[in-house]
């Protein structure tokens, strides 16, 4: 992936923070590395791979760490077991920047895309377990709370700027801390939908016109007509349910009817959904698999590079993804001027003072099960990235995090386009979307969905198959966890 470039996006950071008052509070979902999120972001399909950052340069032992103790090697190590295969590369440059200054042996090892429930358990099942993991939210520290640390005295939590991104047990415990705040809808090419806006008949005169699913699906199927004219293949790029590109949508476009239920019910999470808005599910869908750059018969060998290349290359003028997906955007035919986004708009009643989808599912977990100068290796590690030079600007501008820490002032700040996009949406007073996707209930439920939703798209399946997959295989997945 590429790196970020420089761009300031204060009004973001603190607009984020404030719809993570809500995007934070639910029950958690799944994986995406047990998906998306998961994984969600713009994962990659390596395997899964390892790096240990060089052990020791002597000249740096003793040496005040910018963790603010003195640190030596041999006084404990740090194995962080990463989930975002797309800041791989970055995260073993931070670990062996950190060595190289402190002499504590830094281990970066990222699970392949969809897999890092599986490593996870595979890797805390070794001598040499991790010490720092990662958490999806609520859902996913059920199964790993005996192996969090209480993080409530740490550096770390003391520099969080709300306790709305704090995983916080019923006795108080900080089990978990959330790192990265993102945002995610339909980005678009700025320049191809003026372009469409210049032809003939064209629906609507400016892309603020775009407030509603009505108003997008018209778009959508006029600009699908005019392809040629417009040199694209499609309206919308791949909707791919290969391991790299499905949870775009059995993850991330399934949170919308989930979140207008919640919003109806006044709930944050549930036992059992009612599918409220599956109608509505179902026509967005349909949208982004007619008017495509390929056939629905094509989509289960479709990869999540494959949307971003059509994206990026100007062969589409929508994609649904996050901020995250910049990198796989950069340098292509796509102009940082000529990239903004839209809300998923599905059909719902005030949806036209929608926002986009924002919140985090990544959370640090230490490993209370690691010998204790592991643990303190870890939290030294953990406060040296939040808080020194090189960590805010591995964290910021090498990654391109929005993060939620007190440290991050104006001048450390992720160049990306698609955040001052997203900017917009927070100062105009739209409401955003919170990430109800992390209460859904297993990693299961969503490769069942995903299943049913690629036979329907594929001419195979009904889309009461898909019904039943979220509304019955809910229920069925929900009773398994909490059995």
């Amino acid at each position: 992936m590429k790196k970020m470039k420089r761009l300031a996006a204060v009004t973001l950071t603190a607009a984020m923070a404030a719809s993570m008052l809500t995007a934070c509070g639910g029950g958690s979902g799944t994986d995406e590395t047990t998906t998306a999120g998961g994984a969600a972001p713009a994962e990659t399909t390596a395997a899964a791979e390892t790096t240990a950052a060089p052990a020791g340069k002597d000249s740096a032992a003793g040496k005040d760490s910018a963790a603010g103790k003195d640190s030596a090697a041999g006084e404990g190590s740090v194995y962080y077991l990463n989930f975002k295969p797309e800041q791989a590369d970055q995260w073993v440059a931070l670990g062996e920047a950190y060595t190289a200054e402190t002499g504590v042996p830094v281990t970066v090892v990222t699970a392949a895309s969809g897999t890092y429930e599986q490593t996870l358990k595979s890797e805390m099942a070794k001598s040499e377990a991790p010490t720092l993991f990662q958490v999806n939210g609520p859902v996913g520290l059920a199964s790993w709370k005996d192996y969090c640390y209480d993080l409530k005295d740490s550096a770390v939590y003391k520099d969080l700027t709300s306790d709305d991104f704090a995983l916080i047990d019923a006795d108080g415990a900080v089990k978990g801390i959330a790192y990265v705040i993102e945002t995610y809808g339909i980005i678009y090419n700025k320049k191809l939908l003026n372009d469409y806006i210049a032809t003939e008949g064209a629906v609507i005169s400016s892309p603020d016109d775009i407030k509603s699913f009505a108003t997008l699906k018209a778009v959508a199927d006029d600009m699908q007509a005019k392809k040629d004219d417009l040199g694209i293949e499609g309206a919308f790029a791949s909707t791919g349910f290969d391991a790299s590109s499905d949870w775009r949508f059995k993850t991330h476009l399934a949170n919308l009817p989930l979140y207008y239920e919640y919003k109806a019910d006044g709930i944050s999470s549930t036992d059992a959904v009612k599918g409220t808005y599956l109608d509505n599910f179902k026509q967005i869908f349909d949208l982004y698999i007619t008017d495509s750059t390929c056939a629905p018969t094509l989509l289960s060998g479709k990869t999540g590079e494959d949307a971003a290349s059509e994206f990026a290359l100007g062969e589409a003028v929508f994609y649904q993804n996050g901020t995250w997906a910049y990198g796989d955007i950069q340098g292509n035919e796509v102009a940082d001027e000529d990239l903004g986004m839209l809300p998923i708009y599905i059909g719902a009643d005030g949806e036209e003072n929608q926002g986009l989808c924002t919140g985090s599912e990544n959370y640090w977990c230490v490993n209370s099960q690691a010998p204790q100068e592991n643990i303190q290796a870890t939290l030294d590690f953990l406060q040296w990235v939040v808080e020194s030079d090189i960590g805010k600007n591995g964290l910021a501008k090498e990654m391109g995090f929005v993060t939620p820490f007190s440290t991050f002032t104006e001048e450390y700040l992720p160049a990306n386009p698609l955040l001052a996009a997203a900017d917009e949406f927070m100062k105009n007073g739209s409401t955003s979307v919170t990430w109800n996707f992390t209460t859904m209930p297993s990693e299961e439920w969503k490769n069942q969905l995903g299943s049913a939703m690629l036979e329907y798209a594929q001419g195979t399946g009904e889309w009461d198959a898909v019904v039943t997959a979220f509304v019955d295989g809910w229920a069925t997945e929900y009773q398994a966890a909490n059995n």
